[in-house]
């Protein structure tokens, strides 16, 4: 069978609820290999929510129904807060990526108490800037960013992943909107582990099946080499 955009493979999915530091409530989704432990785990961060994104984009939604089968990842999805998908609504209020340091910690705090395994923080567009900001914690691996717009998220937050030392890795669309890969080769120099990768005839919502397989290719090139490159059928 042909893997295609509507594909959903087996896969164990949890509703869950993340409790955060100043007191709200958020919902989300954790999937899970349908029949053994997963080798490695994404925390996603969701585009920006007050133009349309929440734990169900696109790309994020076929990590989910994807990866735990092809690639034994852990993918946890939430909505930030005052964020709403079908599977809820957040408690709280959109705050331009400052409270939301509590929702980032959250997530973190959930996959360290369940045991998830080798976290890796993946954002996109609104979710960079979180990740950049927010994302210094020791249970962190790595990070890929997609779409990184590197518009809250600033030179010194750059300078503070730097040497926070984990890998970071943005995959950088060809015709973004707001950053595309030479200008962001320039921005990502001052992090010396940084790797910038150029997505040819890419967009910044990666739209389009291709695109969205080579994003959750890299992923998993970087999370789960062993699994690399993923299947095109099953």
């Amino acid at each position: 069978m042909e893997i295609r955009a509507a594909t959903v493979l087996p896969a164990r999915r949890e509703p869950i609820e993340l409790h955060t530091g100043d007191g709200l409530t958020l919902v989300g989704e954790l999937a899970l290999p349908a029949d053994r432990p997963p080798v490695a785990t994404l925390v996603t961060l969701h585009p920006l929510p007050t133009h349309g994104g929440f734990m169900d984009s696109h790309v994020y939604k076929k990590a989910a129904n994807r990866l735990p089968a092809l690639a034994d990842l852990a993918v946890l999805r939430f909505n930030t807060r005052g964020t709403s998908s079908e599977r809820g609504t957040s408690e709280g209020a959109f705050d331009g990526g400052e409270g939301e340091r509590f929702d980032v910690a959250a997530a973190l705090e959930y996959a360290e108490y369940h045991d998830l395994p080798h976290v890796w923080v993946v954002g996109w567009s609104f979710g960079t800037e979180l990740t950049l900001k927010w994302a210094h914690d020791p249970l962190v691996e790595g990070a890929i960013l997609l779409s990184p717009p590197l518009h809250r998220a600033t030179d010194a937050d750059l300078d503070a992943w730097a040497r926070f030392g984990r890998p970071l890795v943005a995959l950088v669309p060809e015709f973004d909107d707001y950053l595309r890969p030479e200008e962001a080769r320039a921005r990502f120099a001052r992090v010396p582990q940084a790797e910038v990768i150029g997505v040819d005839g890419a967009k910044h919502l990666w739209v389009g099946e291709p695109y969205v397989r080579i994003a959750l290719d890299e992923i998993v090139k970087r999370v789960n080499p062993a699994a690399h490159p993923l299947p095109t059928e099953v």
